[in-house]
């Protein structure tokens, strides 16, 4: 596996160790070949590659970057990802040097062209060999020098190099900048966490890095000393500190930028924790920020990351006090998924002061009572949380954040304890701890912490970034009282929702004891849960229309009085479409100006009673355009629009039966949502009780929000706002055109349940969306449109098809007899080879959880799992073949 970590290639870098200044010499083992890199507007950027000498002969392969004007500039070493080299990260250096940075980039010992064993950042090699970099960029006449020998330099990379980051700045005091991205503060932390053996993350560093022999020999033999015994010792442990940044806490004293991934099974969140506690204690600025990826996959946020480092370095590097560098700490949650491209929606949360991970701690009680469960023969068949290394781009881990399971937790190998339903949304930020009396059968034990997202039914259960916390239990045989510190996460729990606390005694990615044992567990107190309050989202602004929507709505009475004056006789009504709510006929909408090219190009369809119809399409498809024909706004070119029978014209009388919300809505904002909705009524002229206002605030939920003023609103609640006016004399039609635009997660299930409950009454709903998801659980029917036209129209179950078959991507072909035994376990009807890996058809009571297992066990390279044809694959083939 590559622990390159593509996405964040732009700032990985390589390692080096601390020579004798006298003895260390630095040779050019060959000329330096200048080319130049230039795009359209930038600066060429000229690059020169060079082998240099190390002291003890070690040949370290480097890249050196820079750009127009000439003079002295800050300079950058940016490295590259544990199985990487200098290439991976050549754009980023470009990038850099076009920003007027000085950029060296290398391939670490044991990479790339560099010769050298593999150290793991040893101070005496990899470490020793950034501070021979920093001599070489001292002497180039294009690097800026704070003194004779001493350039102004920063040190940025990730993972492998985010470490060397770290330890260059506490062994050579000329760093002056570092960005260290998902990596560990103590590597003896990461790989024996609590006294318990990361075997998978293990083996694949070995692995990865080419095999044992390709390491120094003592990291071979410590390796295969711990892999053979599953218990890390103390030798183990100080071979690894030795190589860490927290070996030199005390001397890292320069402005540090922490890049941590959310999901990341092998560096987590309590690394940087640390990291963040240690430097900010020498005095030194430090910014946090928690990304959505990690090790196990997920959005990475290149360009974003990049961008705030490029800030960091401005201001620390160039000393430009300008630059905005970001909040000191920033958080990006997850909320639906885009249609487009798929990829899940992120948004931003920031505080002033980084929180920690134990902020403002809330008790949650659990029940459960004392629990006896067994740790296996052989702790075998294992739990299952992450799957290291098999996160791939798309990341397994992040589904958590979109409400999709996929751990799994063996009868009778696990204790669990309930909480009760939440009463309001909780959002977790931190390090949930617990204290627990543990008993064992054996000698010590060995716990696996976590705590599920458990949905109102009980039984879907979400672990947050499949984060799991080992815990080995020393003279358990006697009993002891044991405090657990469960995994950092940022997880908006929802109202309704249990939290539940799991203490297994397996899980896949560790070793466990392979002598059976029993286990007694009982807890000695509530769960304590920190919530950060600080951490917030920025409130939306208002939009600038909100101000001069009077006007705005003055002009557009006009317009309509105008075009109602000089409008013809509308066709009569269609009685045979008397009860249907909206039936479009050959519709078509040119562009201005144009003859040929079309928004809308005849296109049909019909909805019915009852309905909760989905409009989608990508941007462009022409459903906005639709949607304001459907209203009388514009006036289409060609076909009909139908409401209950009657044609569409703007003022159309018929339109009284239609309430719609279609890109925003304005409300004055000095005044409360009700007396909003009030001013509203009584501009359209009808009777007060005609409003039905409390039927449509009940049907909203908008509760005690509708006193204050609108000004003081949440996005969500002005969306939902919006929504009511719609709503208001419970139109027959209600259409809603992007009606979860900037919600969060809980607030979408809410929008959800508003357009399900309102079409309950026998109206018909219309929701144009991007968030397939949302738009699968809660339309009835479907319309898709892609460049005007209708693709398919039909109800949803036909569109989207069976649920029963799930695509595995494998990455790599499937050979046929491991293709034969997965389709001989239990639970499955059949498997076949596809070019994206497995198409395994389940059989009832068959399901997703245990296939993974099962395909682990058989070593299939499972890269993703999911259902064959959910709406976004069905959405996606609909429009790629659409003409």
């Amino acid at each position: 596996m590559d622990l390159r970590v593509p996405a964040l290639r732009g700032l990985l870098k390589g390692p080096r160790r601390l020579m004798a200044a006298a003895a260390a010499v630095v040779a050019l083992a060959g000329a330096g070949t200048w080319t130049a890199v230039a795009s359209d507007d930038a600066p060429p950027v000229h690059h020169s590659d060079r082998v240099m000498t190390m002291a003890d002969g070690t040949r370290i392969d480097t890249s050196y970057f820079t750009a127009a004007p000439a003079g002295r500039r800050p300079a950058v070493l940016l490295g590259h990802g544990f199985g990487g080299n200098k290439d991976d990260v050549r754009q980023e250096a470009e990038d850099l040097a076009r920003d007027g940075y000085a950029v060296l980039t290398w391939s670490a010992r044991g990479f790339g062209h560099s010769t050298g064993k593999i150290g793991l950042n040893d101070p005496q090699h990899e470490v020793a060999d950034v501070s021979r970099l920093i001599d070489w960029l001292a002497g180039q006449p294009q690097v800026r020098l704070d003194k004779a020998g001493d350039p102004r330099v920063g040190v940025a990379g990730g993972s492998y190099g985010g470490a060397i980051s770290l330890l260059a700045a506490g062994y050579d005091h000329r760093v002056d900048a570092i960005a260290p991205a998902i990596t560990y503060w103590n590597l003896a932390d990461a790989l024996f966490p609590d006294g318990v053996f990361k075997k998978l993350w293990a083996g694949i560093f070995f692995n990865t890095g080419g095999g044992c022999a390709r390491f120094e020999p003592e990291l071979c033999r410590m390796y295969d000393r711990v892999a053979e015994s599953g218990t890390p010792d103390a030798a183990a442990r100080k071979l690894l500190e030795e190589r860490s940044p927290s070996a030199v806490a005390g001397r890292i004293k320069v402005p540090t930028l922490l890049v941590q991934g959310q999901t990341d099974s092998l560096f987590t969140l309590a690394q940087s924790d640390a990291a963040e506690k240690a430097i900010r204690a020498n005095g030194a600025p430090v910014d946090v920020d928690w990304i959505a990826g990690g090790h196990d996959g997920g959005d990475l946020e290149n360009s974003r990351v990049q961008g705030r480092v490029r800030s960091w370095f401005d201001r620390y590097l160039k000393g430009d006090k300008s630059a905005a560098t970001g909040p000191a700490f920033r958080i990006t949650r997850t909320g639906g998924v885009n249609s487009t491209d798929g990829a899940a929606q992120l948004r931003g949360a920031s505080a002033g002061t980084y929180p920690g991970l134990h902020d403002h701690r809330r008790t949650i009680p659990l029940t459960g009572g004392e629990q006896h469960f067994v740790n296996p023969a052989g702790a075998s068949p294992p739990g299952v949380s992450a799957l290291p290394g098999l996160g791939g781009s798309g990341g397994l881990a992040q589904l958590s954040a979109l409400g999709v399971g996929i751990s799994l937790d063996f009868p009778g190998q696990y204790a669990k304890f309930d909480s009760a339903p939440v009463a309001t949304d909780l959002t977790i930020t931190g390090s949930p701890t617990v204290t627990a009396h543990v008993t064992s059968t054996g000698e010590d034990a060995v716990l696996f912490g976590k705590v599920y997202d458990v949905g109102p039914d009980g039984k879907q259960q979400v672990l947050p970034s499949q984060l799991v916390a080992p815990l080995r239990v020393t003279g358990a045989k006697s009993g002891r009282d044991v405090t657990i510190t469960l995994p950092a996460i940022d997880h908006q729990v929802q109202k309704g929702h249990r939290l539940r606390l799991v203490l297994a005694s397996t899980d896949l990615g560790y070793a466990s004891p392979a002598a059976p044992a029993t286990y007694t567990v009982s807890l000695k107190g509530a769960l304590s849960v920190p919530t950060a309050p600080a951490v917030t989202t920025a409130a939306a602004p208002l939009p600038a229309w909100v101000w001069w929507l009077p006007l705005a709505g003055a002009a557009g009475a006009l317009a309509l009085l105008l075009a109602g004056r000089r409008r013809t006789t509308a066709p009569a009504p269609a009685p045979e479409l008397a009860d249907v709510p909206l039936q479009i006929t050959d519709l078509s909408k040119r562009y201005a100006g144009s003859a040929d090219r079309y928004a809308v190009r005849e296109l049909s369809f019909r909805v019915e009673k009852g309905q909760v119809l989905g409009l989608l399409g990508p941007n462009g498809a022409g459903k906005t355009t639709t949607l304001r024909m459907l209203m009388g706004l514009i006036k289409p070119d060609d076909g009909e629009i139908r409401v209950f029978g009657h044609a569409i014209r703007p003022g159309a009388p018929v339109l009284s039966r239609v309430g719609a919300f279609v890109e925003g809505a304005g409300f004055l904002p000095h005044l409360s949502g009700r007396e909003n909705l009030e001013l509203y009524w009584r501009a359209t002229g009808r009777p007060p009780e005609d409003a039905h206002l409390a039927e449509a605030l009940e049907i909203a939920g908008l509760g005690d929000a509708l006193a204050r003023a609108v000004r003081t609103y949440s996005q969500g609640m002005r969306q939902r706002l919006a929504i009511a006016q719609a709503m208001l004399g419970l139109p027959d039609l209600l259409i809603l055109d992007e009606p979860t635009n900037g919600l969060d997660p809980p607030q979408i299930r809410e929008m959800r349940e508003v357009m399900i409950r309102y079409a309950a009454g026998g109206r018909t709903v219309i929701v144009s969306s991007h968030l397939l998801a949302e738009v699968e659980q809660s339309c009835t029917h479907l319309v898709v449109m892609d460049r005007g036209r209708l693709v398919q129209a039909g109800p949803v179950r036909e569109i989207v098809g069976s649920g029963d078959t799930l695509l595995v991507g494998t990455g790599t072909p499937v050979e046929e007899a491991v293709v034969e035994k997965v389709a001989a376990l239990p639970g499955i009807a059949s498997a076949l080879r596809t070019e994206e890996g497995l198409l395994v058809r389940l059989e009832p009571g068959g399901t997703a959880e245990q296939l993974v297992v099962e395909l682990v066990r058989l070593e299939v390279p499972v890269a993703s799992i999911g259902p064959h044809r959910r709406l976004e694959d069905a959405f996606l083939t609909l429009i790629g073949g659409s003409a």
